[in-house]
């Protein structure tokens, strides 16, 4: 799967996919591919990635809260 760093604008490439859809977890493992040379995997917030169209990543994947507000509601 890959997803767009925000701040730079270069895909990575996600390595633990289950971190992705896990709330609890605020960082992603992935791989930048930016330039020629590939990268070495790096932590990357969840708050800087978005999908490669531009889109935030759904709130249900970045916030453990995210049930409990929409019950409260």
């Amino acid at each position: 799967m890959f997803l767009k760093h925000a701040p730079t604008g270069d895909l990575v490439e996600v390595i633990d996919l289950p971190d992705v859809i896990n709330p609890n977890s605020p960082t992603i493992r992935a791989r930048s591919h930016a330039g020629d040379i590939i990268q070495r995997p790096e932590n990357f917030l969840k708050t800087e990635l978005v999908f490669p169209s531009g889109e935030m990543l759904p709130l249900c994947w970045r916030d453990a809260h995210f049930y409990e507000q929409e019950h409260a509601a």
